[in-house]
């Protein structure tokens, strides 16, 4: 297409608008003129013949290249011209050029309008361009004059004025400059005197303002200054937030609590706050247990400062256990303090916020801050379990850091007192049940006992083995309460009190409802109370460790004057404390009372009968007991080891005064089942018998032995074979009367032993007082029965009814000797007791158990007696009744047991005498009672009487039927 416009060019004239060259796109063709215009009509040809020579035109003239098309139909010549096909060649060149000239010329006329309008509005755009230059050119010539009628003086004047006025507001921010340079002075001041709120306050107003002049380069450092400034504050904050955890004060740590509000900390705050407890905590007990080390190491040169918190307590001595205990604990209580009255400052705060109104500027931070005090309220109320296990831990690790298993009683007690007043701080601090610290102290606390028990009941076996037996001179109104041991019993209504709060109580009754934190939330330390009144309460439990009385302890509590010294009114009627009979009739009965033996305490006083080893046991109980109402997690190995002194004392007075090989052969069944069951189980499980082997050692395991104790020995001191006291009465009763007294106390003790022992372990506890402790009295019998089998001589009697003629034909009026004689030995018996009961009082149920076993062993002596009677006839039978009813007259006069004992037994064999053979064999059936030779003796001597050989066989044949399951 170029080459065609170049073409044309060559061709013709150019435009006339040479003006306009820019504003054409069409600038280089050549408008033909009319006459070519004209000609080209008049060579018009066919369209379709045009456009065929039209695209005969080769395709390089219709391409974009630009190239030279001379050179291009140059090249195109042959090597040899033609002159005729030159021409021929031109003329199709100028047909073609020819077609597309007439081409464009119709192109050209057909866009002839739209050429037109546009060149009417170049032109109209001309014309204004020329206007728009002639209005610059006047505005410029005005403007000239104008500015040459303003003076300078009139712009200068303007400037000054401007000038002075940025100039005050420098001077204005250079004075604020200065000042915020001098507040770095006042800020140091504040913080001296711990006005942080005032700082802060005034460090961030000092930010603000800095910012408002950060265009100053001197700013930016002031800024940096006023941002450590800041810092530093925080710092010290942090340093006075953590002082309030040991010591609380309300001024400071309100200052505080502002100071971070100011800051927008507050939830960092309490973080902040918790952590400084946990450091308190560590740091606290760790410089107080460091403290005692270093104290008790004197110059040593270990390092104790660099050992663990749990190896530094293994380095604490026995002597300065309980005073660090003590101190730890007094420590440890300021900081749960600091931190319950930090809970109670912020409740204070939470009331005082929501009584007050908030007004409109408020309630757009409400939001906030209801946000942070919900997340203080949680998290001070997260902190007090957590608080309380760092404590817990603490405790623990200082608990077993020592083996307590040698330190004495009274030292214990007052660990396990300590502990129990902190495990009470617990409970009241945050509900805790102080597992950890239970279970330490359960730890060391079984690990003590079993040693403590074991040598206790070593003590108590020494004891024994050296008792002489002698009454111990107590007073009358004598009670268990009354013992030191005791007194925590009465000091408190409920056993799950500790003996910390039950020493308390009687001081402070109005505070009965008031919690330790309450009682000590301004002064004092309810560790320092327990001391103190440890010390005025109970000095006499830590004198001996709990088995000799010392002289203040008998001046109170025993009687040592002399039976002669005792007033006549003390020695008259009394109620007896074993029976709970009443006082006897009148005084003016009381000789012929006087004469019955039976109540052989009219000279004594009613005192209870006991030892020093009785009195002992019951101190040994009364700490026990002390010890599980501290500790309840051991009550039941504590109940345990408390039966276990019940069953040495009983076994010991049954091994020493009761045992006895005759028992089984009297028939009179001395032992019940149940005490013999309760002696087996005694000697099984807590006797080691085979320590009085030759082979000890070579039987049972060592460890079964260490929780039995040897067998006891009787004092050789004690004589029970003397007729002349009774073969020991005196000491026989004052051991079983002794055991009976202390099953009394036990008895007493059993609804306060229960409230102890876990719900678990309770049937132990029943089955131990059902069948153990109600036994105690039932040892009377076999005691006392071998004094009744030695003090009357039956053998003799024996003797004298053997010489004695039974067959006799008449009937006698007067009865035999060996019933005076008989009745002699009952008299010279009751002389004896009358004799020992000036020494030993001698209770109504053992003198009826005395006498009981005396009249029991005469009737069934008599029976005997009357057994051995080869011959005898009825009247010899009358003779015989006789005999019995004297004696029952004259005894009657003695005692006054009522009914008296075995009578049927004796009117019975001999009204057997007078029965017919049926009858007879009903009888031997029917009273097995007697044995098979009385019974065999009853039918030989009827033989020839009233019952033929026959009936004879047929009897002792039946006799022989029941005694044959026997064999």
């Amino acid at each position: 297409m170029q080459k065609i416009k170049s073409l044309m060019t060559r061709q013709g004239l150019k435009s006339p608008q040479e003006s306009m060259t820019d504003l054409s796109p069409v600038e280089n063709l050549r408008i033909p003129s009319k006459e070519e215009l004209r000609e080209l009509r008049e060579h018009s040809s066919d369209p379709l013949a045009e456009q065929e020579i039209i695209n005969s035109i080769e395709e390089i003239y219709f391409s974009n290249d630009s190239f030279d098309m001379v050179q291009h139909e140059l090249e195109k010549l042959p090597p040899e011209l033609n002159l005729q096909e030159l021409e021929d060649y031109r003329d199709k060149l100028k047909r073609q050029q020819a077609a597309v000239s007439k081409k464009v010329a119709d192109l050209i006329l057909e866009k002839q309008p739209s050429y037109v309008k546009e060149l009417e509005r170049v032109t109209a755009l001309q014309s204004n361009l020329q206007l728009a230059a002639v209005i610059c050119t006047n505005a410029r010539r005005q403007l000239s004059v104008a500015k040459e009628g303003f003076t300078e003086a009139s712009l200068g004047l303007l400037a000054n004025q401007r000038r002075r006025h940025l100039l005050t507001g420098l001077l204005k921010s250079l004075r604020t400059i200065k000042t915020l340079q001098r507040t770095d002075v006042r800020l140091c001041e504040m913080l001296e005197e711990e006005d942080y709120p005032g700082a802060i306050q005034l460090c961030l107003e000092c930010q603000k303002a800095a910012s408002t002049f950060k265009h100053y380069s001197c700013i930016s450092e002031l800024n940096s200054k006023l941002q450590d400034t800041l810092e530093q504050i925080e710092e010290q904050l942090d340093v006075a937030l953590s002082k309030t955890c040991k010591h609380f004060d309300v001024l400071h740590y309100t200052k505080v609590q502002l100071a971070y509000t100011l800051l927008g900390k507050t939830q960092t705050a309490m973080d902040q706050l918790h952590m400084h407890f946990t450091q308190a905590i560590h740091n606290t007990v760790f410089q107080v247990v460091l403290g005692y080390v270093e104290l008790c190491a004197g110059n040593a040169d270990t390092k104790f400062q660099k050992m663990q918190y749990k190896d530094l307590c293994t380095h604490i001595t026995l002597d300065s256990y309980i005073p660090c205990l003590t101190d730890l604990c007094k420590a440890l209580w300021e900081v749960m303090l600091s931190y319950y009255r930090t809970m109670q400052w912020h409740e204070e705060q939470d009331k005082q916020e929501k009584t007050s109104t908030p007004d409109d500027t408020a309630a757009a931070e409400s939001d906030e801050l209801v946000v942070d005090r919900s997340y203080v309220k949680k998290k001070l109320e997260h902190g007090l379990t957590r608080i309380w296990q760092d404590v817990q831990l603490k405790v623990k690790a200082y608990i077993l850091g020592t083996d307590m298993s040698n330190f004495k009683y009274d030292d214990f007690i007052v660990v396990l007192d300590v502990i129990s007043r902190l495990m009470q701080v617990g409970e009241e601090f945050c509900g805790s049940r102080s597992e950890v610290l239970q279970e330490s102290i359960k730890r060391q606390s079984v690990n003590y006992f079993k040693n403590y028990h074991r040598a206790r009941l070593e003590e108590l076996r020494m004891f024994l083995e050296n008792e002489t037996w002698e009454l111990c001179p107590v007073k009358s109104n004598f009670n268990i309460a009354q013992l030191h041991e005791f007194k925590f019993m009465g000091q408190c209504r409920s056993p799950s009190m500790s003996p910390s709060r039950q020493v308390a109580s009687p001081y402070a009754p109005d505070q009965k409802e008031l919690s330790l934190f309450q009682q000590y939330l301004q002064e004092g330390n309810p560790f320092e109370v327990h001391i103190e009144h440890k010390e005025e309460e109970t000095e006499d439990v830590l004198a001996s460790n709990g088995y000799e009385s010392d002289e203040l302890e008998k001046s109170v509590y025993q009687d040592y004057d002399s039976d002669s010294d005792v007033p006549e009114e003390l020695k008259q009627d009394f109620v007896d404390e074993q029976t709970g009979d009443a006082p006897l009739k009148s005084v003016s009965r009381e000789t012929i009372r006087s004469k019955k033996k039976s109540d052989y305490n009219l000279n004594k006083i009613n005192a209870p009968i006991l030892t020093n080893t009785t009195l002992n046991v019951i101190r040994l109980v009364g700490k026990y007991m002390q010890m599980m109402s501290i500790l309840k997690p051991i009550a039941f190995d504590v109940i345990h080891c408390v039966s276990q002194l019940f069953d040495y004392y009983l076994f010991a007075v049954y091994t020493f005064f009761g045992r006895n090989d005759m028992y089984e052969s009297s028939g009179l069944g001395l032992i019940s089942s149940r005490l013999r069951t309760t002696l087996n189980r005694i000697q099984e499980g807590l006797i080691d018998m085979e320590t009085l082997g030759e082979n000890s050692g070579v039987h049972g395991p060592v460890e079964d032995r260490k929780e039995k104790v040897p067998s006891p020995h009787l004092s050789q001191l004690v004589v029970l074979t003397n007729s002349g006291n009774l073969y020991g009465l005196a000491q026989r009763v004052v051991a079983t009367e002794s055991l009976v007294f202390l099953a009394e106390q036990f008895e007493s003790l059993q609804s306060h032993l229960d409230t102890m022992m876990p719900a678990a372990k309770k049937p132990f506890l029943q089955q131990f007082y059902s069948q153990t402790v109600s036994t105690a009295s039932e040892l009377r019998k076999p005691i006392y029965w071998i004094v009744a089998a030695k003090a009357i001589d039956y053998e003799q009697m024996l003797l004298m009814m053997a010489g004695v003629k039974w067959d006799i034909r008449e009937i006698m009026s007067q009865h035999n000797v060996y019933v005076d004689v008989l009745l002699k030995e009952f008299e010279q018996f009751n002389e004896r007791l009358s004799d020992v009961s000036r020494y030993v009082r001698i209770p109504l149920p053992v003198s009826n158990v005395l006498w009981e076993h005396c009249i029991r062993l005469a009737n069934r002596t008599l029976v005997e007696g009357y057994a051995n009677v080869k011959k005898c006839s009825n009247e010899g039978r009358a003779l015989m009744q006789l005999d019995f009813q004297q004696f029952l007259m004259k005894l009657e006069k003695l005692t006054d047991l009522r009914p008296i004992p075995d009578k049927e037994f004796v009117e019975t064999y001999i009204k057997a005498y007078y029965l017919t053979e049926n009858d007879m064999e009903q009888f031997i059936k029917n009273h097995r009672e007697y044995s098979m030779k009385q019974l065999a003796n009853l039918v030989n001597v009827c033989l020839g009487s009233h019952i033929n050989k026959r009936a004879r066989q047929k009897l002792l044949a039946a006799i022989d039927d029941i005694d044959r399951p026997k064999r």
